[in-house]
């Protein structure tokens, strides 16, 4: 599987994570970006035994985009501490089904997840188990069915953009669990983790990258 490489050096390797791909070994035994990139940096490198690559976030498997990865475990720790100070900035697009009330605006919400059934679903603040999940959005455009939007994510939960975006009446594009009363069996999820910073471990300064949306509906009726 051809992975396209966004940022590579001996710290660092940021990658477009295509749709459907989990990002490590699940139940399903499918191939997982890890060990996909794993075989990646032992070919380049002729590496002998095992490779060292850490895992510093996730994205869900229907899901692409930009993802970062640590190829040091000096690397490793740091961008995990950048994680947890939200200091890796990350900036997704999504296709919406209907349009949101306001251009632009901050959702806050708090969400739990059932983990038997991975499922994530809004619950007041008092609730056991509830987390603080918040977002920032900009309408981009719209169209007669939806809208394109930019998400900044202040929160990093599970599910937290499909579900939050779902609580205001907005389930995005071809969301099954979400939105299965707008969206057909087989549509693929139109959110796509589109730009990615994050500090450098050793050069201390901010590594950037854009990778947009593919050029295929529904994405490219907003182009």
């Amino acid at each position: 599987m051809h992975i396209n490489v966004l940022y590579e050096d001996n710290h660092l390797l940021i990658v477009e994570k295509p749709v459907n791909v989990p990002v490590q070994g699940d139940s399903s035994k499918d191939k997982d970006l890890l060990t996909i990139l794993k075989q990646y940096i032992k070919e380049k490198y002729n590496k002998p035994g095992d490779v060292y690559l850490g895992l510093v976030h996730r994205l869900d498997r229907p899901v692409g985009g930009a993802m970062v990865f640590a190829r040091t475990s000096k690397a490793a720790s740091r961008l995990s501490d950048e994680l947890r100070k939200h200091q890796i900035y990350r900036k997704y697009l999504a296709v919406t089904r209907g349009h949101l009330l306001k251009e632009s605006g901050r959702l806050t919400d708090y969400l739990r997840k059932n983990r038997r059934k991975n499922i994530v679903s809004v619950v007041k603040q008092n609730e056991k188990d509830a987390q603080k999940a918040v977002l920032d959005y900009q309408v981009l455009k719209n169209n007669d069915t939806g809208s394109l939007v930019q998400v900044d994510l202040q929160t990093g939960r599970s599910h937290q953009i499909r579900v939050q975006m779902a609580n205001q009446g907005t389930p995005l594009y071809g969301d099954q669990k979400y939105g299965q009363h707008v969206n057909k069996p087989g549509q693929q999820i139109a959110l796509w983790a589109s730009s990615l910073s994050v500090k450098h471990p050793t050069k201390k300064e901010m590594i950037t990258v854009d990778c947009p949306p593919p050029d295929s509906p529904p994405w490219s009726a907003f182009t």
